[in-house]
């Protein structure tokens, strides 16, 4: 026992980090079901266990390990398309937010957010599929991810607007957002993040996120139709009205 604590991460009980691991089962199945809100959902727990500064390089292997699970196994479901002017646009916000010194006020950016995800729930969106603006989005999204760790709510709203099936929209969206963890990773490792004493921990939750994205994409698969759109839209619906409320307060407090 004493061995194993050892391996965790300094000042971490071990409780804490079977609860992470618990937590990335769960929340890679609401990520592989309902398309959305488990890696949101994992960034608010990870706050509350894992020093400031370790908490979005962790975050963000976590998720490479869990979006890229989900890829492989919905490998031909996924939209190409999209995807290169995507990663083109990733690999240029990535590295901005990685040279900016000023960060945007975090008010704003939450406010915004959660404006742009409303309306792509109750606006009737064209299709983004020009690739000028998939790329756009794709600078944006990894600029801002540099800084918030979990944008995905913003990438689902853009994959939204193509009006996919369910399981081409969860591919398809896990594929982009397997590129983005995987260029925030090796910008945080060139900048000197230390993973390390993570590794451990990691792998646990990477493992554990594997199993619960097998069971949440069968699940997918089998009822996906009937409950994903209504499902999803509740889901950005939520996560955007908490993004305005903490905007206004962040607004407020200046």
């Amino acid at each position: 026992m004493n061995e194993l604590v050892s391996l965790l991460p300094p000042a971490m009980p071990l409780l804490d980090a079977g609860l992470l691991v618990a937590a990335s089962l769960v929340t890679s199945f609401i990520s592989a079901a309902f398309g959305i809100g488990g890696g949101f959902t994992l960034i608010a727990l990870l706050a509350l266990l894992l020093p400031p500064a370790a908490l979005i390089p962790v975050h963000g292997i976590v998720q490479l390990g869990s979006n890229a699970g989900r890829v492989g196994i919905m490998l031909k479901e996924v939209v190409w398309r999209p995807v290169m002017p995507f990663v083109i646009g990733t690999v240029t916000g990535a590295g901005l937010g990685a040279v900016v010194v000023v960060q945007l006020p975090p008010w704003a950016v939450q406010l915004a957010l959660g404006v742009f995800i409303i309306w792509a729930v109750f606006a009737k969106l064209p299709p983004i599929q020009q690739q000028r603006y998939i790329l756009l989005g794709g600078v944006v999204s990894s600029f801002l991810t540099m800084f918030f760790g979990a944008t995905g709510n913003f990438i689902a709203a853009m994959v939204k607007s193509m009006n996919l099936d369910p399981v081409p929209h969860v591919a398809t969206h896990s594929l982009m957002m397997t590129f983005q963890h995987l260029v925030k990773v090796l910008i945080f490792g060139l900048i000197g993040f230390q993973f390390g004493p993570y590794m451990i921990l990691i792998f646990g939750m990477v493992i554990s996120g594997f199993i619960g994205t097998v069971i949440g994409s069968r699940f997918l698969t089998k009822a996906g139709g009937r409950y994903f759109k209504p499902v999803l839209n509740t889901i950005l619906f939520l996560a955007a009205a908490r993004l305005i409320w903490a905007g206004v307060e962040g607004l407020l407090a200046l």
